[in-house]
This record gives structure tokens, C-alpha cells and sequence, in this order.
């Protein structure tokens, strides 16, 4: 006899449930695969940690009598500077070499190393890099023998000064600052053979020169030769 339709009994969905064995947890967890065996092989370092290397190879220079002047020179800047400077003067009788690259520099902080200088034993060879700007000019006139790489520009500016205080104190400030200013635009002009209003006025008008116009100048002896 055939059986009617609608006399089996539904289906679920779902699948049977099967039974654990007892003890076991429910999901039974899966075992943890083995890590894949990686080789033993150190990875080759392809850069430098910049913390470390500029140390490293500020000392290597240092050995070799140069001296690095790069960024702003402020008054901590200029301790380090003149720090160095006199080390390398008090340990041999060898020219210093002078690297100033992209090097601007405050009033107090270039008129300390300027004075620092005109004292050493040793000539110091200035080589100027990038943009030289302000009164980093002194700290260039200021050493024996100057040279420049092609892509050298000199920048003769008025530094930027602020002053704050009460109105005595001002124009005590204000007094003092044009007494520095007077010291570093007559190093400049020792230096090129020029007049000090001269070096003022192209200062105030924002004077460049190239390393050429430099040369022509005063402020440069010669270009840097290829090494």
C-alpha cells in the first residue's frame, strides 16, 4: 500500500546531533598547528638608525681636523662650535677645516665664535655650502682662507632681533645691538677690503651673491676644487 503524502513526519533543518564522548569539551578544540619553520638567516639592515650614525661620522671628521657648522647657529650651537675649534687648535699645528652648509646664525652666537676665531693658532679653512645668510657672513670672514662650492649663495641681511622690557631696558638692548651689528659688518669689510656703510646698505637692501659674485666680492678667495 502506498503511503499518502503528508503522513511522514517534517524534516529538520538541522543536522543530527551526535554525541560527544564523555570528558570531552564541546566543540572539541582544534590543535594549535606547528609555527612553519623559518630560516635562520639575519636580515640584512638596509638603513641607519639616525641616532647613531651622525655621531659616528661627526668623530670621523673630527679626526681628520673638519669641523661641521650646518642649520641655525644659536648659543648653544656656538659653545659646541667653539668647543671643537679649540680642541683640534690646542692638539696639533694642521689647518682646521670649516664646513659651514646652509648655516644662518644668531647675532650673540656668531660674534662669540668670530672671537674665538681671531684666537686660534691654526688657519681655519672655511668652506661654504648652500645658503650662508646673515651673520654667519662674519663667522665666514672671520676664518684664515674661504672657499665655495658651486652651489653656494651668500645672503647679506640684517639679523632679526626682538626685544622686551621695560623702555629703559630697550634702549639699553637696542644700544648694545647696534654695537654688535657695528662689530660684524666691520669684520665683513676687513675682510672684502669694502666700506662698512657699504656692507650696512647691502645688508639692509637684502643683498645675494653667488659664489662668482662672491669671489668678486671679497667674501670668497676661490671655488672649492674638486677633491
Amino acid at each position: 500500500m502506498r503511503p499518502q503524502l503528508g503522513s511522514f513526519p517534517p524534516r529538520s533543518p538541522f543536522p543530527p546531533e551526535v554525541p560527544f564522548p564523555p570528558g570531552e569539551p564541546y566543540p572539541p578544540e582544534r590543535p594549535t598547528p606547528a609555527p612553519y619553520p623559518r630560516p635562520d638567516v639575519t636580515p640584512v639592515r638596509v638603513w641607519i638608525d639616525p641616532g647613531q650614525w651622525p655621531g659616528r661620522v661627526y668623530e670621523r671628521l673630527f679626526e681628520q681636523r673638519i669641523v661641521m657648522a650646518h642649520g641655525h647657529l644659536d648659543d648653544e650651537a656656538a659653545s659646541r662650535l667653539c668647543a671643537q675649534l679649540l680642541t683640534l687648535d690646542a692638539e696639533g699645528d694642521e689647518p682646521i677645516r670649516l664646513e659651514l652648509q646652509g648655516l644662518d646664525a644668531e647675532l650673540p652666537a656668531a660674534l662669540t665664535v668670530i672671537g674665538v676665531l681671531q684666537t686660534l693658532r691654526v688657519p681655519v679653512l672655511a668652506y661654504a655650502a648652500g645658503r650662508i645668510s646673515g651673520a654667519a657672513l662674519g663667522v665666514l670672514a672671520a676664518c684664515s682662507h674661504r672657499r665655495a662650492y658651486p652651489n653656494a649663495v651668500f645672503a647679506l641681511s640684517e639679523p632679526k632681533l626682538s626685544f622686551d622690557g621695560a623702555v629703559t631696558s630697550i634702549a639699553a638692548q637696542e644700544e648694545q645691538v647696534r654695537a654688535m651689528l657695528d662689530a660684524l659688518w666691520l669684520r665683513i669689510a676687513e675682510t672684502t677690503g669694502g666700506e662698512v656703510d657699504d656692507i650696512r646698505d647691502d645688508a639692509s637692501r637684502g643683498r645675494f651673491l653667488t659664489a662668482e659674485e662672491a669671489i668678486a666680492y671679497g667674501l670668497v678667495e676661490e671655488r672649492a676644487a674638486a677633491r
